[in-house]
């Protein structure tokens, strides 16, 4: 294979820039884009397995489609991916699929297999160099291109499903699926390998074996979750002092380091953190990517949301989260709506359809429209991943925005955070009780943090961002919040003893069940006395 000389490369990125820029000014709403998509997607799942069973033909009409398809989830699918991963072809789209992907297993703690066909890595790449030309285009230069582009992805390699097969399916981190689809330029001219070039086991030594090769790299682009990220840096740091050498930033060790590509999970609680870590000329730039599809990234200023890549070849529909029900979701086809008929201020559960073989398939992710007229969106939870025990309804971006207004009130850092119901009876048997919110602060503080002060700025904070919280709590449905301070490393020692400490994985930061919440009260040696609805005692 011809590989271009680096000159080219930067040529041809700063032509895309101008042309992409010039497309943003359009403001293509992509309506267009998204029918294209449709029919290019049903007529290629028109011959399979799935689509024969559901009724899936080509130019089929998208009011017949609702009918015929019903939403998808994981469970739904499994009989369709287990046979796919046994080799099969044919079964959710044409052909045989050599790739599957894992999920984050936030919701759940289970990791998905989900399929990566040739056509979907082909939207990744697609879609992951359109997500950097938003970001040429918003700052208006290609410099991001002059270093190394380091990506700090999951830790899980490819590695066959069945042992003993030389033609079996593989799987692994989506990190290690885009890498292995780099094209030759990129590899040699742009991507340093990150986490995906380690053989280190474990996730602490892949991060500093990382860290070891990236202090001596010229690195222009840094993307990663924004608290592994901060691990990273503080390595490189310690990397250095090692070598006789003061790190005050990474702006600082490398000159073209401009552009923080941050996913994943929300960036405001380490935001003051980052910008000290990166240094403070550093831009951040937010992407929306899952396992199932590269969703949006961000083409204005943050506070616009992200720009729904609605013409990189995905499918999306939008269920109003007033009509969610994961019991029933398969009976709500109908009340689905397209991009064209979504509204600014309601949240969603995102369907996606893809070229992954994907059809109807519900993410588990909501998200919330700041415009149509261009779409952009903000992710805003998971649908099961929200607090709800009373009715109150509170996703975990509204959870995430009322502790960081907090700790910044107060100079606080932020390093995990839970939130879950606690019940009590009532003489009428209504449901009733408190949110228990586990917080893990970094140490030292100036101020020093207190459950007395936490609680009513909290509990404010929520009154503010949420309607059905504010009534909750003004008919005293819901009580005040409960407030326990865990010691450093809590958070730490939890996900190790649930396997996901590092790559992907993520602190679910709520649930209206006790699941999480009852671990976090034994790793901190609280229990809740039998007799007192929310008193704790130490053991």
């Amino acid at each position: 294979m011809i590989v271009p000389p680096k000159g080219l490369v930067r040529f041809a990125a700063g032509a895309m820039s101008a042309y992409m820029a010039q497309r943003l000014r359009r403001a293509n709403p992509g309506h267009a884009a998204q029918w294209n998509a449709f029919r290019a997607l049903t007529r290629r799942q028109a011959g399979t397995a799935f689509g024969r069973e559901t009724g899936i033909e080509p130019g089929l009409a998208y009011e017949t489609f609702r009918r015929r398809v019903a939403p998808q989830t994981y469970g739904k699918l499994a009989p369709y991916l287990e046979r796919m991963m046994r080799g099969e072809p044919g079964v959710l789209w044409p052909g045989r699929c050599s790739l599957f992907a894992l999920s984050a297993a936030t919701s759940t703690g289970r990791s998905k297999y989900l399929p990566v066909t040739p056509e979907l890595r082909d939207h990744f790449r697609r879609a992951g160099l359109e997500s950097l030309f938003y970001y040429t285009a918003r700052v208006g230069h290609t410099g991001v291109f002059r270093g190394r582009h380091l990506l700090l992805g999951g830790m899980a390699p490819l590695a066959p499903l069945a042992q003993g097969t030389n033609d079996s399916p593989r799987a692994g981190d989506l990190g290690a699926i885009a890498a292995a689809s780099l094209p030759a330029w990129a590899e040699k001219h742009l991507v340093e390998p990150g986490l995906t070039g380690d053989p280190a086991p474990d996730w602490p030594s892949k991060l500093q074996a990382v860290a070891h090769r990236a202090l001596h790299r010229d690195v222009s682009l840094l993307a990663g979750m924004p608290n592994w990220v901060l691990a990273l840096g503080e390595a490189i740091r310690l990397d250095a002092a090692a070598e006789g050498r003061s790190v005050s930033n990474l702006k600082a060790l490398w000159p073209k380091l401009e552009c923080f590509v941050h996913l994943g999970i929300p960036v405001a609680p380490f935001t003051d953190e980052l910008r000290a870590a990166l240094g403070p000329e550093v831009n951040f730039h937010e992407v929306y990517p899952a396992a199932e599809g590269f969703i949006a990234a961000q083409d204005a200023d943050a506070a616009s949301g992200l720009r729904l890549l609605a013409d990189a070849g995905l499918f999306f529909e939008f269920l109003p989260m007033a009509s969610f029900d994961e019991e029933n979701v398969a009976r709500l086809g109908m009340k689905v709506v397209p991009l064209e008929d979504v509204t600014t201020d309601v949240d969603y559960a995102l369907l996606l359809t893809t070229p992954g073989g994907l059809c109807r398939y519900v993410v588990g992710d909501v998200v919330r429209f700041l415009s149509t007229r261009t779409p952009r969106l903000i992710h805003v939870g998971r649908t099961n991943l929200r607090l709800n025990a009373f009715g109150e309804n509170v996703p975990e971006q509204e959870i995430t925005d009322a502790i960081v207004a907090v700790c910044r009130r107060h100079g606080w850092s932020l390093v995990n955070l839970h939130v879950a119901p606690i019940f009590s009876s009532t003489l009428t048997g209504q449901a009733k009780g408190c949110h228990e919110w586990w917080i893990e602060l970094k140490v030292p503080t100036i101020e020093t943090p207190t459950a007395n002060v936490i609680s009513p700025e909290l509990d404010a904070a929520l009154r503010q961002r949420n309607g059905d919280y504010r009534t909750r709590r003004d008919r005293a449905a819901l009580e005040a919040p409960v407030i326990h301070l865990v010691m450093p490393g809590t958070f730490e020692q939890w996900m190790r003893q649930n396997g996901r400490w590092g790559g992907h994985y993520k602190m679910p930061r709520c649930r209206s069940d006790r699941v999480v919440a009852d671990q976090l009260a034994e790793l901190s040696r609280f229990h809740i006395e039998i007799g007192s609805p929310y008193g704790f005692r130490r053991r």
